[in-house]
């Protein structure tokens, strides 16, 4: 459904987008991920014919969105970061007049109004002015307008950028039942959000695609085994050293805690409970432990270890 092939943009010497190529298949969920001025929005704003690519290809639904671009437009749904809606006019007397910029026919206008309104839960609404609407409310208005002319394709950009908690949570059910007969495309910082709705991320840094693929696996790929962090007292070199001892220990990163004990993370290369090991090599230290947990790695460690140490290195 969206084919990007070598997708390169450039803004005078400036490289936004360096070149890269991916697909999202009929009915999936992809996350598209990265770091501010990774190149996500410019990315998205090529393939929905906003802005031209300095070079390579994007088809969507087939069509090549440089030559064929309204064609495309009747296939997608957009929602920018900023939605771009009237705040002077009600919400039904806006998703109508959008509902007619996208080519909906007339006699089928209050139909698809209405159907946007009901899966986007603000059909009472409809009489409000946009202007006084909740931030929460404006973006499911947003979502609506993408949607009203029943595209296949949805394109979503920051789509809770701004909300409480409680929207937010409103809003990934909205986008995750939408994804039940859409494909869909999803930008957003909240990495756990992503990793609830979409079954596939694509994440980019400087313009280039570091990893694509499912959360899990990609997680698992780059050495994703397990956290244990142990609170201990003790002489705290000879701690750090058993510590860095423990078989299957890969990193150690120790840190006060401000009432004489400290805390010490340590990373492991496979899966498997460690914990039993970890207290065992504090006590032959001479340490005592007061806390002790452990987890496994999620799509934000795998992130931050994609954007920020690469770039920092």
């Amino acid at each position: 459904m969206i084919e990007v092939d070598q997708l390169v943009k450039r803004f005078g010497d400036v490289v936004a987008v360096g070149g890269i190529t991916f697909r999202v298949d009929e009915g999936e969920v992809v996350g598209f991920l990265g770091p501010n001025g990774a190149g996500k929005s410019t990315t998205l704003k090529i393939l929905t014919a906003y802005q031209p690519a300095t070079s390579g290809s994007v088809r969507i639904a087939g069509l090549d969105v440089l030559t064929r671009s309204l064609e495309v437009r009747e296939r997608l749904g957009y929602l920018p970061e900023n939605v771009p809606v009237y705040p002077d006019m009600r919400v039904e007397e806006y998703l109508r007049f959008r509902a007619l910029l996208k080519g909906v026919g007339r006699k089928e206008v209050s139909a698809a109004v209405d159907s946007a309104l009901d899966r986007c839960g603000c059909r009472e609404m409809r009489r409000r002015m946009i202007g006084k609407l909740s931030k929460g409310y404006r973006q499911r208005v947003g979502l609506a307008d993408a949607i009203v002319h029943d595209p296949p394709i949805l394109i979503l950009d920051e789509p809770t950028s701004g909300l409480d908690p409680n929207q937010r949570v409103e809003v990934r059910k909205l986008i995750a039942s939408l994804g039940e007969d859409k494909t869909v495309l999803l930008s957003s910082h909240i990495l756990a959000e992503v990793e609830a709705v979409a079954e596939r991320v694509v994440i980019v840094r400087k313009g280039e695609i570091v990893a694509d693929g499912r959360p899990r696996e990609l997680v698992e790929g780059a050495g994703g085994g397990r956290h244990v962090t142990v609170e201990a007292d003790g002489e705290g070199a000879s701690v750090e050293g058993a510590l860095r001892a423990v078989p299957g220990a890969t990193e150690l990163v120790a840190a006060e805690t401000g009432d004489g004990w400290r805390r010490y993370e340590l990373s492991f290369g496979e899966a498997g409970d460690h914990r039993l090991a970890v207290a065992e090599a504090v006590a032959r230290a001479g340490g005592r432990v007061r806390e002790l947990t452990s987890s496994t790695p999620t799509l934000e460690d795998l992130f931050r270890r994609l954007t920020v140490e690469e770039a920092a290195a």
